[in-house]
């Protein structure tokens, strides 16, 4: 066996730390994106104090078995009615004319949420409360029996804890969202008003051509009179001119 080149040990030399190097960077990614794969809430368009839909985002971190149901606690809301979803029925449990849960049930035989997936589970309710975060804790229960409670608060020091509660942050009310019958009115107000407008416009419309059409109507009547004087006139010299010659004749025989 021929002995190894200086190149070719320089050149493993370097490689071996690299790919050593490439191997860990890998698994630390690897357990970053395991770390952070819970359960997540996002409600873009909710603001404090206001209506919407909020979509929960559940990941399957189950190695054999798929995730078969979901339940999210909720502040007390007015208003809560879940997305239908093929393949899942969803409970709404109230108490005291208030919604307090959602839970979510695959059916027998669904898949549910497989191994490796995420599914997402929406709702739309409200009032949420004012206040700048909302922590939504949700139970999730895989096939095997196995549960993820996800259900811990955010820590002092602001760093994360092992199963942190789906967490929503809402921005303050502008005064521009769905209240009551604020929206509605306005939303009459401006319809009122544009009818109004249009309305207007239609009249002006009708009178501008109403008195555009008597303008040609007055112009083509004496149009219509010249063009009679004229062609009078006309006859009558042309009669003019026939007796004339025919008096000629008669002198001359």
């Amino acid at each position: 066996m021929k002995p190894s080149s200086p190149r070719a040990t320089i050149a493993r030399r370097l490689i071996a730390p690299a790919t050593a190097a490439a191997v860990v960077g890998l698994a630390s990614f690897a357990g970053a994106g395991g770390a952070s794969a819970h359960v997540t809430a996002n409600a873009p368009t909710v603001t404090q104090g206001g209506y919407g839909v909020v979509t929960l985002v559940v990941p399957n971190e189950s190695d054999a078995a798929a995730t078969t149901a979901l339940r999210v606690t909720l502040p007390g809301l007015s208003s809560a009615r879940p997305e239908v979803m093929p393949g899942w029925k969803s409970v709404v449990t109230k108490k005291d004319d208030k919604v307090t849960e959602i839970t979510w049930t695959a059916d027998p035989g669904s898949p549910g949420v497989p191994v490796g997936q995420f599914g997402q589970f929406r709702f739309s309710g409200g009032p949420f409360p004012e206040q700048e975060t909302v922590e939504l804790p949700a139970l999730q229960t895989y096939a095997d029996g196995e549960t993820a409670d996800w259900n811990q608060p955010t820590r002092a020091d602001g760093s994360e804890p092992e199963l942190p509660a789906p967490t929503l942050t809402l921005a303050p009310d502008t005064g521009e969202g769905h209240h009551g019958g604020s929206h509605s009115s306005s939303t009459t107000d401006n319809s009122s008003t544009t009818e109004n407008s249009q309305a207007s416009d239609t009249s002006e419309s009708s009178a501008a051509t109403d008195s555009a059409a008597r303008w040609l109507g007055g112009i083509g009547l004496v149009v219509g009179t010249l063009g009679a004087v004229i062609g009078v006139a006309a006859l009558t010299a042309l009669r003019g001119k026939g007796r004339g010659r025919n008096g000629g004749g008669g002198s001359d025989a």
